[in-house]
């Protein structure tokens, strides 16, 4: 098992590196995104892309190169032209650069000269807490209506779950949050409809979490439902729950101990699933309702094409999705003792 364990986190890592050295060379292909301000502080930047390798500083026209992106004279002087670097060259500036000094480069509109780890760090606790949140919500309550429904299965309990279910999950998150804005916020005035700003009060900045955590939650306990239902249903029909029953177990006791057991076993590992997709359908949701979060944040620095912050946004979502995903594989042979993944046989 643990052999197995090592080869998928190894492998997660070397898929993490292939897919971020991918986009590096994809992003830096595209035309150079000159800063704003005025000349020192276009100076200051380009200063700083000749430090992390991706800009060339060269004290005279270089015909070859092209057109300079930035002519500056500095006080003693003397004249920079800078130049764009090679993408290769700029790639191995790049891994030296992560490696050495974990600098992932400075943003160029939403922050000049800010780090983009730090942008990213100061953003990440906001969506992290939002998808938490709404994951502790949305799995108990999924999970209790899907065994609601299993044990009331084709009466009319389980009908009006599974016409909710059907209704509810077709339902697109930014539809949602958007009727949600326009009712509780609007309409009725519950909630605020918009994200509170950092110097409204606690009560307002709690309140501001319904909205979206809500919003989030409504597809997962739809999923949540719907799969547990199903399996549920198929364990309670299986051969060896009905023998449980003969040996004089009783009804409650068989689907306590056995079925419900036996039912979680790929419940509970669609848990780290869902929030993968969670975290990729917040982009939208946070952009709608003002959060400062990362989804937001990719929304803002895809349209302002600042590649730097936008490069390590994708990062973060495909490390997630990629530990997530080796989580969620050995979890599998921990919750069911009877599964060892990668044994031989």
């Amino acid at each position: 098992m643990w052999k197995y364990v090592l080869k998928r986190v190894g492998l997660a890592f070397v898929t993490m590196f292939i897919i971020l050295s991918l986009t590096f060379i994809l992003m830096k292909l595209l035309p150079f995104q000159k800063p704003l301000g005025n000349d020192r502080t276009q100076f200051s930047y380009y200063m700083n892309q000749v430090s992390l390798g991706y800009v060339m500083d060269s004290r005279r026209p270089i015909k070859a190169l092209g057109d300079a992106l930035f002519e500056y004279t500095d006080g003693s002087q003397k004249k920079h032209y800078f130049y764009v670097m090679p993408v290769m060259q700029q790639y191995g500036a790049w891994l030296k650069g992560i490696f050495t000094q974990w600098n992932w480069g400075t943003s160029v509109y939403i922050k000049p000269n800010v780090s983009a780890i730090a942008i990213i760090g100061e953003r990440l606790p906001i969506s992290m807490s939002f998808n938490i949140l709404s994951v502790i919500f949305s799995v108990p309550l999924g999970i209790l209506l899907g065994v609601i429904a299993a044990l009331k299965k084709n009466k009319p309990t389980d009908h009006i779950i599974s016409t909710g279910v059907m209704i509810f999950i077709s339902i697109p998150g930014f539809v949602m949050i958007t009727l949600l804005i326009y009712v509780l916020g609007y309409v009725l005035n519950w909630l605020p409809p918009q994200y509170p700003s950092p110097t409204a009060p606690v009560s307002q900045k709690i309140l501001g979490y319904f909205i979206p955590v809500i919003s989030l939650s409504f597809g997962s306990i739809c999923g949540y439902a719907r799969f547990t239902r199903a399996e549920l249903c198929e364990v309670m029909s299986s051969e060896y729950l009905l023998l449980a029953r003969t040996k004089g177990l009783t009804k409650r006791q068989a689907i306590l101990r056995h079925a419900l057991r036996n039912a979680m076993v790929p419940i509970i590992p669609s848990i780290l699933a869902e929030f993968i997709g969670i975290m990729s359908g917040s982009m939208i949701l946070e952009n709608l309702y003002g959060i400062p979060g990362i989804g937001d944040l990719f929304v803002s620095a895809m349209s302002q094409k600042d590649y730097n912050v936008l490069f390590v946004d994708m990062a973060i979502f495909t490390t997630i999705s990629l530990l997530a995903g080796v989580v969620l594989d050995i979890s599998y042979g921990f919750i069911d003792p009877r599964i060892r993944m990668g044994a031989k046989k």
